[in-house]
């Protein structure tokens, strides 16, 4: 059997460089930090995110030191709470620096037992894994940033593991790439506002809204962030409109 292949960090990545930017949560990786003026070209739709971002305020999307902790935390939140992965995380920061070389040097089985509170610990370990030794042989956060946004997205989806939300989301937050995620909550929120079937296929759903929404990379931030908002506290699978920020959908009342 062949000897493990050491890894090494990439020179100088700016994708381990730590953020400045501080919420009351903590540090986050995100080019909005106040509410876009605007957020879509249709009526409807720019009604509904002004009232969430009235409603909420700005989010700061993502929580994060680096840009690559958005590339793990994508990996992590995969089928789980966000509060499960913040256990997850620091559970990988008490044992080391959280860089692709220093993660893919934990072996499978201790990086394993580090993100138990993630869920799917073992499947996670091997995603994860497979996503830090991707990261290092394309060339790092200057590849994902800088490459045309088809080919390094249809790269980024031959990664075991990394599903069409997990790739936006490392597009969108960690690369600053104007690129919608589509999750569960967007498809409630725009099924229930009705804008669209909630069952359409992912690309369908993504390619309606990049013809919809202002092309600024911080409403493309802000608009995920406010659904995921919306849809953790309100728009849960036994709809709490009363409560809701945003206007109550018809039928729902």
């Amino acid at each position: 059997m062949p000897p493990a292949r050491r890894w090494r960090d990439l020179a100088d990545d700016p994708g381990l460089e730590r953020t400045p930017f501080v919420s009351q949560r903590g540090p986050y990786v995100g080019r909005c930090h106040a509410r876009p003026r605007r957020f879509a070209r249709d009526a409807a739709l720019e009604r509904l995110l002004g009232e969430l971002a009235d409603g909420f305020g700005p989010r700061r999307w993502w929580p994060a030191e680096t840009p690559f902790e958005v590339l793990v935390g994508a990996i992590l939140t995969q089928n789980t709470a966000w509060a499960n992965v913040e256990r997850a995380l620091a559970s990988l920061k008490a044992r080391t620096r959280l860089t692709p070389a220093r993660l893919l040097a934990l072996g499978e089985e201790e990086l394993a037992e580090r993100v138990r509170s993630s869920g799917y610990f073992r499947v996670k370990a091997r995603k994860l894994r497979a996503l830090c030794a991707w990261y290092l042989e394309v060339g790092g956060l200057r590849a994902l940033a800088e490459a045309p946004l088809p080919k390094i997205r249809a790269e980024l989806l031959d990664v075991w593991g990394v599903g069409p939300e997990t790739a936006d989301s490392i597009l969108c937050y960690g690369a600053g790439r104007r690129v919608a995620v589509v999750d569960a909550y967007t498809r409630r929120v725009l099924s229930r506002h009705g804008f669209l079937d909630a069952e359409l296929p992912y690309e369908e759903i993504r390619a309606w809204l990049e013809e919809r929404l202002i092309d600024s990379q911080a409403v493309y931030e802000e608009f995920h962030a406010l659904t995921v908002r919306v849809g953790y506290d309100h728009c849960k699978p036994t709809p709490r409109c009363a409560s809701c920020v945003a206007t109550t959908p018809p039928g729902l009342e």
